[in-house]
């Protein structure tokens, strides 16, 4: 049974201001995004390619540029794909639906340790440098707590391999609200915590139907899963952070959101011939990651490292045409032990939705041809 999708991709173009950059020709031909860590699947899960073919032809979009990268997982089966894997590269492909899709494939017990996870991420990052990527879009998350000092020094000095080599690591918030990842009981996830990736927060998106027109924005907080946000017990405030209201002396988390809502998603389509919602941050992050993708080809080199640049625009009289500031909501969830109080959104940036949603209209250009820079 086909269930009713809830947005269309091309709803989403509109809302998220990308539709006038498509129609520009800036659809993210010549760049390649790597997405993973993706679990290796096995039966009964369903063939990528065909996904992807079956998504493609309901919603009249390109064939996707889609290559496996099966060199770590060693799988039997490489082109079947879990419900993650869908959700990265049919996001991906709405949003920069002329970019090649590199899909890291990982062992499937990859959270079973703090090693293995910390491993997997890390390959990835090097993996999106050696493929000379423009963007690494990363879904998973663990919390800060879980992994050892050494853990965490190995994906960061993979993350200052990628600033190096100009590659954009985007990566997701989680899913617990403030307590992601099952914090103790508040704390913040990794990778995206780290001063060195682009973290994505979750929003509840509000647009016309079927069309997509932008009507506004709320925290994304569904009881027990909500926008995960909050400060680090890890790292030092970066300097891109310094005079931002409600940033406190560590980093702060996320810098940007998207929809995560499953009620407001996009939908996606799976060759058995079901519609299913994109949800949670593993949705917004690989949006947030065709986007940057766009910006790249935009401005005809990698942009890399792009957090100083979004939040000097975030910071600037452009603010509110390149973002949709989110005010509403909050990121408190449920938990075995009661509620546990979280952050609120507010105006500017916020430990909940960062700086809100884009309009990768105004935002795509501001990125790739920066004031001052003579572009």
């Amino acid at each position: 049974m086909k269930l009713a999708p809830c947005y269309s991709p091309q709803a989403y173009e509109l809302a998220y201001g990308v539709a006038p950059l498509l129609s520009q020709g800036i659809d993210g031909s010549g760049e390649t995004v790597v997405v993973g860590p993706e679990p290796a699947a096995a039966p009964p899960s369903m063939d990528i390619r065909q996904d992807l073919a079956a998504f493609d032809n309901t919603f009249d979009l390109p064939p996707a540029n889609l290559q496996v990268v099966n060199t770590i997982a060693q799988a039997a089966t490489p082109y079947l794909a879990g419900d993650e894997e869908v959700t990265d590269t049919e996001m991906l492909h709405a949003i920069a639906p002329g970019a090649t899709l590199d899909v890291v494939l990982v062992p499937h017990d990859v959270t079973a340790s703090s090693a293995s996870f910390a491993a997997a991420i890390t390959q990835v990052i090097q993996a999106g440098v050696a493929r000379h990527a423009a963007v690494v879009s990363i879904s998973a998350s663990v919390g800060e707590h879980f992994l050892t000092n050494a853990e965490v020094a190995q994906m960061h000095a993979a993350l200052q391999q990628a600033r190096d080599h100009d590659v954009t690591v985007v990566a997701s918030s989680g899913d617990a609200g403030a307590i992601s990842d099952a914090g103790p009981p508040k704390q913040v996830s990794l990778p995206a915590s780290d001063p060195l990736v682009l973290g994505v927060g979750g929003t509840i998106l509000d647009a016309a139907r079927p069309s997509g027109t932008y009507l506004g924005e709320m925290a994304w907080n569904g009881g027990d899963d909500a926008s995960g946000g909050g400060y680090s017990t890890l790292f030092p405030r970066p300097a891109y952070q310094d005079g931002v209201a409600r940033t406190g002396v560590t980093r702060g988390v996320p810098d940007v959101a998207a929809n995560a809502d499953s009620a407001t998603a996009m939908a996606l389509e799976y060759s058995d011939g079901e519609f299913r919602p994109a949800p949670g941050t593993s949705a917004a992050t690989p949006l947030w990651a065709g986007v940057i993708t766009l910006a790249d080809q935009e401005a005809r080199q990698h942009l890399g490292f792009v957090n100083p640049a979004i939040y000097g625009i975030a910071s600037g009289p452009a603010y509110h045409r390149a973002f949709h500031d989110v005010v509403t909501g909050d990121n408190s969830v449920l938990s075995p032990t009661g509620v546990i109080v979280g952050y609120n959104a507010g105006p500017g940036w916020d430990p909940v939705t960062g700086w809100g949603s884009l309009n990768a209209q105004y935002l795509v250009p501001l990125l790739a041809h920066p004031v001052g820079s003579g572009a």
